[in-house]
C-alpha cells in the first residue's frame, strides 16, 4: 500500500487523505482461514461484489474472479457495507474510512478525524454518498469534499440509512429513528417498540424500520402499524405484495396485508442470519453470513458459498501454542478451537464454561483456560477439570492464570486464588492487595505481580510486598491490563497510557516514544528479543532491538489486537477480525 496523495481539505469542512492502494507481493504473512462473515452485496461493472468481514470478493455468476483481503490488499479494517456512486464501487470499513474502486485500482478515503473512519452504513442519494459512523453521526462525500450532514446527529451511532436527500430516514443503535424531510429533522423514539434500529427500507411514501421486536411502518412520515411482531428484523425488502423480512434465525419472512407467513426456504437459510435482501433483474436474493441465495420457483438456491475456515469465529480473545505446535484460539463468545500444526481444526469446545475465553496458558502437556465461568484444565486436548467457587476459587470469573513451580495462580475480579499442594487459598484487599479486580499476572520465581483496576501489587508468592498507584509512585495510570517480565525489569500495559517499565529498584519509567493507547488485557509478549503489545486501536506495537517503539499493521485483519503468541520463529496475532501469523523477519 503506497501513499499516493496528500491531505485534502480545500472546499470541504472535514479534511481527509486520498491514497492509492497498490497491489504488491507480500511475504512472511499467513492468515489463518476463518469461516466467512458476509455483510453486503452490490453489482458493479458486470460483476457481483460481496463484502465479508475479512475480504472483498468479485464473482461472475458463481465463479470467483477476484479477491482483496483485509490487512493484505486492503487496510486493516473490517468491511461493513457497499454502495455504487459516481461510477465507482465504495466500501465502508470499521476503522479505515471509505475504499473506492473504479474497476482497475483501489483507493482509500481516510478522514483525519479517527471517529469518522469507523463506518456503519452507506447510501447514495442525488450525487452524494452518505455514510453512517459509530460515534459521529452521518457524513457526506461528493467525490471531492467531505462534510457532516447535520450537527444534531454528530454524537449518534448510526446503524442504517434509507430514502432520498429530501426524505431521508436514519436509524441509530439506541436512540430510535431520525427523519430528515423538507429540511426539517424529526426525532422518532416513543412510537417505537424498541429504540434499536437494525434495518431500513423505503418504497414510495412508505418507510419500514426493522427492530429486534418487529417492523414499524411509516406512511407519509407517520407511524401506522407494526408488522412481523416479535421478528428480529435484520434486513428488509419491500415489493408489490408487501414486505420481505430477513431475520436472525427464522430465515426470510413474508408480510402482506392479510397474513404473516414464512416463505418456503431451505434449512440452511433458516439457520443463518440474513444480512441483506436485494432484488436485481427481477430476481430476489438473500445474503446470509455464509452464502448468497437466489429465490426460485422451488425455494431458495445457493449461488455463492463461502469456503469453510479453520477457525470457528473471528473475535479472538486468547491465543497459545502448545509444545506439539497446536494453536489454541479462544473466542470472545464462541468457546475454544484447537488447531493442529497444519492449521486444520482439531477440536472445538463450547459449553457453559468454555464460552467466553479470557486467557490460555500452556505448560508441557497441561493447558489452563481462564473463562468467565471457571478455570478449565486440559491434558493435551482432553478436558479434565473445571474449577470455580465451589472448588475454592474466590470467584468463578477467571481473568488470567499462571503456572508456578508448585501449582497455579488464578486472577479474578474478586482477588487472587493460589492453587498448590496445600489446597486453595486467596488474597484480596483485606490482605493488602491494591484492588480486588485483577486483570493480569506476571510470575518470575516467587515474585508475583498482579495488575489490577486500581494499580499494581507486587507479592512474594502470596504475601504483599509493595503496592504501586498513581498516588504513591511514578505510575501514570492505575488500570493495569498486562504484565510481562523483560530482563531484570517488568513491563506494565495500561488502559490509556500504553506501556511503562518498573525497574528492579521499584522506580517507574516512561518511554519517550510510547503513544498514548489502550493495551488490551494480557495482549503483551516478550519473545525473539522484542516486546510485542496489542492495542485497542493502534494495531501492534513493537519495542525493537534499539529500544524504539514502532506501530505495525502489516498483514493485520484489524487494528484491535487482542491476543499474542510466539512459536517456531513466528508471531501469532489475534484480533477482533481473525488471526494472522507473521514471520519474525517481517517484524520491526
Amino acid at each position: 500500500m503506497t501513499d499516493a496523495a496528500a491531505e485534502v481539505a480545500a472546499g470541504g469542512r472535514v479534511p481527509f487523505a486520498l491514497t492509492s492502494l497498490d497491489r504488491h507481493a507480500l511475504t512472511g504473512v499467513e492468515p489463518i482461514a476463518v469461516t466467512p462473515s458476509f455483510r453486503d452485496i452490490a453489482v458493479y461493472d458486470g460483476r457481483t461484489f460481496i463484502a465479508g468481514a475479512n475480504a472483498l470478493s468479485a464473482y461472475r455468476g458463481s465463479d470467483l474472479s477476484e479477491t482483496w483481503r483485509v490487512g493484505l490488499e486492503l487496510p486493516a479494517g473490517e468491511l461493513i457495507a457497499l454502495s455504487t456512486f459516481g461510477g465507482e464501487l465504495y466500501v465502508a470499513t470499521r476503522g479505515e474510512g471509505l475504499l473506492r474502486y473504479d474497476g482497475s485500482r483501489m483507493r482509500q478515503v481516510l478522514p483525519a478525524k479517527p471517529s469518522l473512519r469507523r463506518l456503519t452504513a452507506l447510501l447514495t442519494v442525488n450525487g452524494r454518498l452518505l455514510f453512517g459512523t459509530e460515534t459521529n453521526g452521518v457524513g457526506v462525500y461528493d467525490g471531492q469534499t467531505l462534510s457532516m450532514l447535520d450537527p444534531a446527529l454528530e454524537t449518534l451511532h448510526i446503524t442504517a440509512l434509507a430514502g432520498s436527500s429530501t426524505d431521508l430516514w436514519i436509524g441509530t443503535l439506541a436512540e430510535g429513528l431520525w427523519h430528515l424531510h423538507a429540511g426539517a429533522l424529526e426525532h422518532i423514539e416513543d412510537e417505537l417498540s424498541d429504540p434499536q434500529i437494525l434495518s431500513l427500507a423505503v418504497s414510495g411514501e412508505t418507510a419500514y424500520a426493522g427492530t429486534p421486536l418487529g417492523v414499524a411502518v411509516f406512511e407519509a412520515g407517520r407511524k401506522t402499524r407494526v408488522v412481523g411482531d416479535g421478528v428480529f428484523a435484520r434486513a428488509l425488502l419491500p415489493d408489490q405484495y408487501g414486505l420481505l423480512i430477513g431475520t436472525e434465525d427464522e430465515g426470510v419472512v413474508a408480510v402482506s396485508k392479510d397474513r404473516h407467513r414464512p416463505l418456503d426456504t431451505e434449512a440452511a437459510l433458516t439457520t443463518e442470519p440474513i444480512e441483506r435482501l436485494v432484488e436485481s433483474g427481477g430476481v430476489r436474493y438473500a445474503l446470509t453470513t455464509k452464502a448468497l441465495y437466489r429465490e426460485s420457483a422451488s425455494g431458495w438456491e445457493s449461488v455463492v458459498s463461502g469456503s469453510a475456515g479453520s477457525l470457528t469465529d473471528r473475535h479472538i480473545s486468547a491465543l497459545s501454542v502448545d509444545p506439539s505446535g497446536r494453536l489454541w484460539a479462544g473466542y470472545f463468545d464462541r468457546g475454544l478451537d484447537v488447531l493442529a500444526s497444519d492449521r486444520t481444526i482439531s477440536r472445538h469446545f463450547e459449553d457453559d464454561h468454555l464460552f467466553c475465553i479470557n486467557r490460555i496458558v500452556t505448560s508441557g502437556e497441561r493447558t489452563a483456560v481462564a473463562t468467565a465461568n471457571g478455570l478449565v484444565l486440559f491434558e493435551n486436548t482432553d478436558q479434565k477439570q473445571v474449577l470455580g467457587r465451589r472448588n475454592g476459587l474466590i470467584a468463578d470469573h477467571v481473568t488470567d492464570v499462571a503456572f508456578t513451580s508448585g501449582g497455579m495462580i488464578a486472577a479474578t475480579p474478586a482477588g487472587l486464588s493460589f492453587l498448590d499442594s496445600g489446597g486453595v487459598h486467596s488474597v484480596y484487599v483485606f490482605n493488602g492487595l491494591v484492588n480486588n479486580h485483577v486483570y493480569a499476572l506476571g510470575v518470575a520465581g516467587n515474585q508475583v505481580l498482579a495488575g489490577t483496576l486500581g494499580g499494581l501489587s507486587v507479592l512474594n508468592y502470596d504475601l504483599i510486598h509493595a503496592n504501586y498507584t498513581t498516588a504513591n509512585s511514578g505510575l501514570k495510570h492505575n488500570w493495569i491490563t498486562a504484565v510481562v517480565r523483560d530482563g531484570d525489569d517488568w513491563l506494565a500495559g495500561t488502559y490509556g497510557v500504553g506501556v511503562m517499565r518498573l525497574d528492579k529498584s521499584g522506580i517507574w519509567h516512561t518511554f519517550p516514544d510510547m503513544p498514548r493507547c489502550v493495551v488490551n488485557p494480557n495482549a503483551m509478549l516478550v519473545a525473539d528479543g522484542r516486546v510485542f503489545v496489542g492495542t485497542l486501536d493502534d494495531g501492534l506495537l513493537v519495542l525493537d532491538h534499539y529500544a524504539r517503539w514502532q506501530k505495525f499493521s502489516y498483514g493485520l485483519p484489524s487494528r484491535n489486537v487482542t491476543a499474542l503468541a510466539f512459536a517456531n520463529n513466528g508471531l501469532y496475532v489475534g484480533t477482533d477480525n481473525g488471526v494472522v501469523r507473521l514471520e519474525s523477519q517481517v517484524l520491526p
